[in-house]
C-alpha cells in the first residue's frame, strides 16, 4: 500500500495547510519560536504566485491583514506570545469589523520576554479576548503535528463561515516537533472565497458598501454587540469541539489541551493498565469550550485534575463548567517546563 505519509515539522504543517486553504496572503515578523512560518511562506507564497510581506513590526503585520481580510482575501499572520501581545488592538478591530482571518501564536514561556521554551501561559489572553471591548474569537488547539495542519486548515474555513478571526494556540514543542503526517486537501467551504458580497472591491454598478468597528450614533454600538453576541451563542453551539478517552466509567477525570494533553493520554493509558479508571477529555476549541460534556463527566466522576504549562488558567473554565459537581484539582507547569509522564502518573495515584 502507498504511504503517502512525510517527515515534516509542526511550524512546516501549518504552513502547508494554510497554502492548501488557499491562503491569499500572509504578512509575519520573526520571533522564536515561530521562525520557521515567515521563513517557509516566504518561499512558497512566492513560488504560488501569493502575496508575502515580512513586515516591519508585529503591529505593521496585523493591520496588513485588516486590509487583506477587507478586500475579501484568505489572510494570515503567526507570531509568539510577545508578538501576540502587540498585535491585540488589531485583533480586536478585525472581531469588531467582522473579518476573518488566522492568526497563530506559538507560545513560549512569560511573563515578558521570559524564554524560547515552549509554554501554555497565552490561554487567558486568546480565550478571554486579549484586546479591548466585548468579543470573542474562535480559538483551535492542536496536540500533533496532523493537528497543525488539519486545524489550520480548519482555521480558514471557520474564518470565512463567520467572519471571525481564528487563533491556532500552539506552543514550541509541537512547533519544533517533526512526525510523519499525511496532507493534501481540498477545502471544504473553500467556494465562500468567491461568495464575499460584504468585501470591498470596488462599488461600480452596485451601491457602496461600509465595515467599521466605528460606531457614534446612538445606540449604533449597542446594536452592533448584541449582534455579535448573537453570532458568538451560535459558534457555541455547532463548533465545539473535543476528544474524550474512556470517560464512560472514569472515577478521575483529566482534563488538558495541547502537548499537555498528549502527555497525560499517555499516562491514562497506563494507568488504565494498572486497573485504576482514569479517563481524559482534550478540549480541541478552547473557545468555544467543551463546557457541556465536562459537566456531564463530573457529574459521574469523584474528582477532576486539570494539568496545563502555566500557573493556571484553563482550571478556570473547567472549574465553572463542573459548578461544584466534584472538586478539581490543579497540577502546573510554568514558563517552558513539560510535564512527565511519571508526573501525571504520581499526582492521579495522590488523589
Amino acid at each position: 500500500m502507498k504511504n503517502d505519509k512525510i517527515l515534516m515539522k509542526g511550524n512546516i504543517a501549518i504552513c502547508e495547510g494554510a497554502i492548501d486553504a488557499g491562503c491569499d496572503a500572509y504578512f509575519g515578523y520573526p520571533i522564536t519560536p515561530q521562525n520557521e512560518l515567515p521563513a517557509y511562506m516566504s518561499k512558497k507564497m512566492a513560488e504560488l504566485g501569493r502575496v508575502f510581506i515580512q513586515a516591519e513590526s508585529e503591529v505593521a503585520a496585523i493591520n496588513m491583514v485588516f486590509g487583506a481580510a477587507i478586500c475579501g482575501k484568505r489572510a494570515m499572520t503567526s507570531s509568539s506570545s510577545p508578538g501576540i501581545s502587540l498585535k491585540q488592538e488589531g485583533i480586536s478591530y478585525l472581531a469588531g469589523a467582522e473579518l476573518p482571518c488566522v492568526i497563530v501564536n506559538v507560545q513560549r514561556g512569560g511573563p515578558g520576554l521570559g524564554n524560547i521554551s515552549g509554554s501554555q501561559g497565552d490561554y487567558f489572553q486568546a480565550t478571554k479576548g486579549g484586546g479591548h471591548g466585548d468579543y470573542h474569537i474562535i480559538v483551535l488547539a492542536p496536540y500533533s503535528v496532523k493537528e497543525m495542519y488539519d486545524l489550520t486548515f480548519l482555521a480558514f474555513d471557520l474564518a470565512d463561515k463567520y467572519r471571525i478571526p481564528v487563533m491556532i494556540l500552539t506552543d514550541g514543542i509541537i512547533g519544533q516537533m517533526m512526525e510523519p503526517v499525511d496532507i493534501g486537501r481540498k477545502s471544504e467551504v473553500g467556494s465562500r472565497k468567491s461568495e464575499k458580497n460584504w468585501k470591498l472591491d470596488g462599488c461600480k454598478g452596485r451601491e457602496p458598501r461600509l465595515i467599521r468597528s466605528l460606531f457614534m450614533e446612538e445606540g449604533g454600538l449597542e446594536k452592533h454587540n448584541w449582534h455579535l453576541k448573537e453570532k458568538y451563542d451560535g459558534i457555541k453551539k455547532t463548533e465545539i469541539r473535543y476528544e474524550a478517552d474512556f470517560t464512560d466509567d472514569a472515577e478521575v477525570l483529566i482534563v488538558a489541551f495541547g502537548i499537555t494533553a498528549r502527555i497525560c493520554k499517555s499516562a491514562v493509558k497506563k494507568l488504565r493498565q494498572e486497573g485504576l479508571k482514569v479517563g481524559l477529555i482534550r478540549p480541541v476549541t478552547l473557545w468555544p469550550f467543551p463546557e457541556k460534556v465536562i459537566s456531564e463527566v463530573a457529574s459521574k466522576s469523584k474528582k477532576i485534575l486539570v494539568a496545563e504549562m502555566n500557573m493556571g488558567q484553563m482550571v478556570e473554565d473547567v472549574k465553572l463548567a463542573v459548578n461544584g459537581i466534584c472538586p478539581v484539582e490543579f497540577l502546573g507547569k510554568p514558563g517552558g517546563a513539560v510535564f512527565s509522564e511519571d508526573e501525571i502518573i504520581q499526582k492521579i495515584k495522590e488523589i
